[in-house]
């Protein structure tokens, strides 16, 4: 079927044997992970995060650059609509206007570069490198927007309240996405038509 070769290019070039319709629904599955994790909220020395960034990492790895891009622009058009967010909240002033704003708007772009970087690197150790430079980016779109909407004259400020408290919690996502990426791709690749 070459329209379906054709199409699976474009939009996951890091599975080129996944039907259309196939990437379609890992795309719309990583967007429901991510949904997912952004209402499951745990406590690590009280202090509460969501898992919703382990979604986004681990899209980027196993959809590639395109299907990472598209699976992240699917949940923000999702929270127009509905409160799929860590909040309660929808819309695009809830998207927009809140000092967090920056970490949501930079999903997209996060796991396209992770997908990208990762598609070059085939050990644990690359791939782990390339979700990490996924996470500094990240957080330089998060605490930039932070230190602007909340108008903080220190950066050092900004840097740790929207950063360095949260890097130890960053850094176990890091590794766990990649390590579900490592244990989970084989079987998650098999599922490619022959």
């Amino acid at each position: 079927m070459p329209n379906s070769n054709r199409f699976a290019k474009f939009y996951d070039p890091g599975a080129p044997h996944f039907s259309f319709f196939q990437q379609i629904a890992f795309i719309s599955l990583f967007s429901f992970f991510t949904v997912i994790g952004a209402k499951l909220k745990v406590s690590v020395y009280e202090i509460p995060f969501t898992l919703q960034t382990l979604a986004v990492y681990s899209c980027g790895l196993f959809l590639g650059w395109r299907g990472g891009i598209l699976s992240q622009l699917l949940y923000l058009a999702l929270g127009i609509f509905l409160p799929v967010f860590a909040g309660d909240g929808a819309g695009w002033e809830y998207i927009t206007g809140r000092v967090s704003s920056g970490y949501l708007l930079a999903f997209p772009l996060v796991a396209g570069v992770i997908g990208y970087l990762s598609r070059r690197r085939q050990s644990f150790l690359g791939k782990l490198l390339a979700v990490e430079c996924g996470s500094l980016l990240l957080f330089a779109c998060g605490v930039s927007w932070l230190h602007v909407a909340v108008g903080r004259e220190s950066w050092f400020e900004s840097l740790q309240k929207g950063w360095l408290n949260l890097l130890p919690v960053d850094l176990l996502k890091v590794f766990l996405s990649t390590a579900i990426y490592a244990l989970t791709h084989k079987r998650f690749q098999s599922g490619k038509h022959g």
